[in-house]
């Protein structure tokens, strides 16, 4: 018999949820066979979903980044942040939903929480453009971290885009420099930062938010200078190669842990976040936790020299 592939071991799981939804929702006679029945189900679709997990290619993790119901930015400031109130606009052009920006509290730290949020609906997806930022939403971001700086209290950014926005009107308002110098600032503020990759990391446009003293990765997350698609359209002039240029960027948070370009890859609940975001959601409150712990202590001018180093050692190279 055949190894089944990725898609029919998803929609197997699918059917056995499907099924004990039935079985849950249901008054039967025999309430023991009800529960002995339910008990296999679930076994069965565990024993699924770890062999689905040991099966996925790069591209594989690529799309599981994307999946329509895998838990937002806004969505762990929900379930994890108390007291939150979000901060709006760039004092220049106006306010970005693409990015989400706000001050709460997390165990018992005051925190600046920075996100990208692509929106759930239809409706909220354009509003936010997909998730691709404008130069206003990273002017929003650096002017509330500087204030974060200012009132000495840590930042923690949720990255998830597939890139900044790319169209005319974001290159006339000054999209690169916008990022640009949110890269420089954020490599010089006397504050604690901590990144995440909460989904897709997607070149320039999770940079414009990346840059700090922890980076971490959920396992199912994906970093790249560029979308498997996009590589794929370059290298081949057809997207339809990017399970190819996928494997080849090696953006998979193993691939980034193995490069160090990431300190930790947080894992996630069987079968991914989306299928219990409110566990998600305390692992990585947890993790957040002990980020802060260790970094919090460290004054401001050894902060930005340990973040400096920190930077300059990735990468790899020879000199001839």
């Amino acid at each position: 018999m055949s190894e089944k592939t990725v898609t029919e071991l998803e929609n197997l799981i699918l059917e056995i949820e499907h099924r004990i939804e039935d079985l849950e929702n249901t008054s039967l006679k025999d309430e023991f066979d009800r529960a002995t029945e339910i008990k296999c189900l679930k076994e069965k679709q565990e024993s699924l979903q770890v062999r689905l997990c040991s099966r996925l290619t790069p591209y594989d993790i690529v799309k599981m980044a994307r999946h329509p119901l895998r838990p937002l930015a806004a969505d762990y400031v929900n379930m994890m942040v108390n007291d939150f109130v979000e901060l709006h606009g760039d004092n220049c052009y106006g306010d970005d939903k693409a990015v989400i920006c706000g001050l709460g509290r997390i165990g018992q730290e005051r925190i600046l929480f920075v996100g990208h949020q692509k929106g759930k609906s239809t409706k909220e997806r354009i509003a936010c453009n997909f998730g691709m930022p404008n130069p206003e939403g990273y002017r929003k971001a650096l002017h509330k971290m500087k204030l974060a700086e200012k009132f000495q209290l840590p930042i923690v950014t949720l990255i998830d885009t597939p890139g900044a926005n790319p169209d005319i009107g974001a290159e006339e308002r000054g999209q690169a420099h916008a990022i640009a110098e949110n890269i420089y600032e954020m490599c010089r503020l006397k504050t604690p930062i901590i990144n995440i990759v909460i989904g897709e990391g997607g070149s320039g446009g999770a940079l414009g938010i990346g840059i700090g003293d922890k980076f971490a990765i959920l396992e199912y997350a994906y970093y790249s200078v560029i979308s498997p698609e996009g590589c794929a359209a370059i290298l081949w002039k057809n997207a339809e190669n990017a399970q190819e240029s996928a494997k080849s960027l090696q953006l998979t948070a193993k691939d980034l842990l193995n490069f160090g370009v990431v300190d930790e890859i947080i894992p996630e609940p069987l079968g991914a976040a989306h299928k219990d975001p409110k566990a998600m959601a305390n692992i990585l409150k947890t993790h957040i936790i002990n980020y802060l712990e260790e970094i919090k202590g460290i004054p401001g001018d050894k902060l930005i020299e340990n973040r400096y180093h920190r930077y300059r050692r990735i990468g790899k190279y020879l000199e001839g």
